[in-house]
């Protein structure tokens, strides 16, 4: 299609040369030079049922919805059971089993930086390319989304976060203080990107953080929600917490005004013709609410844990109100995008498909595949017309998307036919653990001036305790003996002078703690001299209590320069002396100085 439309653009400046138009070089630039640009927005934790446009009269969402519309819907999508692992998915074209991915916190998000992403092959031919959000697939270079073919990074690298108002975050690896709420502050940012690079291709990653935990939301769409009889429910009430949902629900709503805001400015900057606009969702609901009579949720390999919504649209390229019924998924995004864009995938080797046939045809003839879920030792397959869970069982889902009745005798030949497909794809692709992942935390990465080493990423010695058992976003605290310590595997990838910012906090009556940051003989000593005393915070604005960590506000502090060598040694924190009580600690800042 887009072929198509570039060559209607010759032939339009053919005729202008002829015609000797006296504006011809300004129109011609206008029709031939300008690439497609690409917005791909991705909700967290939000489900398949979480929209009106699936049916769920409880809430409204006319600008996700209208996606859809004008453009095209896929019926049968599939992400993995988890954040990470979808992330790494949609911005490769691989299976995340190949990309070390294995875990959401403390280095198990991180996938293989030799692999290209989305982002570097747009930029590559060049797109400004920009993300704004939950990246969630590392935080030190060359993991970070800055490493990662990312021009522009506004938001937070970790998991889920503790604060959705005004929230330290992170910019360009800098650490910067958030403005109102975090999802209208990244729709801002898309924005401004939008505007700053209206007459250049661009391309915008916009993970959105919500409705992820914690169940933070402003007050008109809580007001909305919070007493709100809610007609439609999960098929099992009693496991459905009506409360829960009423907060996923409001942050829905929030989601969508915000992209009803990005699609008004698309129009008004001109640009919705020549924009391609994606939404989607990273994991099944992430509580048990109505989606669809499907089972499972987040976490599960089950239907409801890993089907989501999938709309493109592109005005006057794709058909409006196109449905596609061939099955898909996160990791068809990249080639997807690269066939839409015309740009070819030379030697890239990807899991993924190119469904762009199906976007302009959705009759097309297309290959009946297998799409693996995977998450926690559990394997199930999705075919056109089969799901097999990771208990054997198998159902027929046109007919039986609750998965109720398990078909394995009427089809036993395919069914063991998927059981040794799973076992073959398992074997060929051996998910990454906990214990196998030896990989260090790098820092000092010679291209990037920060790196960041939070708590989450740290290993406690003796009392001292995570704020949460859930790592990302925690801090320590409980260091009541001088000769406790934290320690974090580092690899150090440039040997040079780095200046230290510790993030902490200090009790009362305990000034005066010395502490000391070494590697190996390299050797930094501060005294904390300030006490820094702040009250948990965050339970003030969640409409529903959290699992996660409460957070503080942490006061920054210089260290000072440390020198460190290029190797791979235990990065060490320690008291030589204190009173009853050491800091909390939220996080070190790396920055290089030589």
């Amino acid at each position: 299609m887009f072929k198509i439309q570039r060559e209607v653009a010759y032939a339009i400046l053919l005729l202008l040369l002829l015609t000797g138009c006296k504006e011809r070089n300004q129109v011609s630039t206008e029709i031939t030079l300008k690439k497609p640009n690409v917005i791909l927005i991705m909700a967290d934790d939000q489900g398949w049922g979480d929209l009106s446009f699936h049916g769920n009269t409880n809430l409204n969402t006319p600008n996700i919805d209208a996606i859809a519309k004008n453009g095209v819907s896929f019926t049968n999508f599939f992400v993995q059971p988890v954040c990470s692992p979808t992330r790494a998915e949609l911005l490769t074209g691989k299976y995340f089993n190949r990309l070390g991915v294995h875990g959401t916190s403390a280095g198990g998000e991180r996938m293989d930086f030799s692999v290209p992403t989305i982002a570097e092959i747009l930029r590559e031919n060049g797109y400004q390319t920009a993300a704004f959000g939950k990246w969630h697939n590392g935080m030190q270079p060359p993991y970070h989304p800055n490493a990662r073919g990312f021009d522009e990074f506004y938001g937070f690298a970790s998991g889920h976060w503790g604060n959705y108002f005004s929230p330290l975050l992170e910019h360009n690896g800098e650490l910067v203080q958030g403005s109102g709420f975090l999802t209208d502050d990244l729709a801002d940012h898309s924005i401004d990107f939008m505007k700053a690079n209206k007459d250049n291709p661009f391309f915008i990653y916009l993970p959105l953080n919500t409705p992820h935990s914690p169940m933070q939301v402003p007050n008109p769409y809580w007001d909305r929600f919070k007493n709100k009889e809610l007609k439609m429910t999960y098929q099992n009430p009693e496991a459905e917490n009506i409360l829960f949902t009423r907060a996923a629900l409001a942050m829905v709503e929030n989601i969508d005004d915000n992209v009803g805001r990005i699609l008004e400015n698309l129009e008004r900057l001109d640009l919705e013709e020549n924009t391609i606009v994606i939404y989607l969702s990273d994991n099944g609901p992430n509580g048990w609410r109505w989606n669809g009579g499907m089972r499972g949720r987040k976490g599960s390999t089950d239907e409801g844990g890993v089907k989501t919504p999938f709309f493109i649209q592109w005005k006057d390229h794709i058909k409006m109100g196109t449905k596609v019924q061939s099955i898909g998924g996160a990791i068809d995004i990249t080639p997807t995008l690269l066939g839409l864009l015309e740009i070819p995938k030379n030697d890239l080797q990807m899991d993924g498909k190119n469904l762009a046939p199906l976007i302009w045809d959705p009759g097309a003839t297309f290959e009946d595949r297998i799409l693996y879920n995977h998450w926690e030792g559990h394997t199930s397959l999705r075919t056109q017309d089969f799901r097999l869970d990771h208990e054997n069982r198998l159902y027929e889902m046109n007919s039986d998307p609750g998965q109720k009745q398990d078909v394995s005798d009427k089809f036993q030949v395919l069914r063991d036919s998927l059981i040794r497909e799973r076992e073959k794809w398992l074997t060929q692709y051996p998910p990454l653990t906990h214990t196998s992942d030896t990989r260090p935390f790098t820092l000092g990465h010679p291209k990037y001036k920060f790196t960041q080493l939070p708590a989450r990423d740290g290993v406690p010695s003796g009392k001292i305790e995570r704020s949460n058992r859930f790592p990302n976003n925690t801090f320590f605290s409980q260091w009541t003996q001088a000769r406790d310590s934290i320690f974090w595997d580092v690899d150090v990838l440039k040997k040079g002078k780095y200046q230290v910012t510790l993030y902490y906090s200090l009790p009362k009556d305990n000034e005066g703690v010395e502490l000391i940051l070494s590697q190996g003989k390299n050797i930094l000593v501060k005294m904390l001299d300030t006490v820094h005393d702040p009250p948990l915070k965050g339970m003030e604005n969640d409409r529903v209590e959290r699992m996660e960590s409460y957070i503080k506000d942490f006061k920054p502090i210089d260290m000072g320069i440390i020198s460190l060598d290029a190797k791979r040694t235990p990065l060490v924190l320690k008291a030589n002396r204190m009173k009853s009580s050491g800091p909390e600690v939220r996080l070190l800042q790396f920055e290089r100085v030589d």
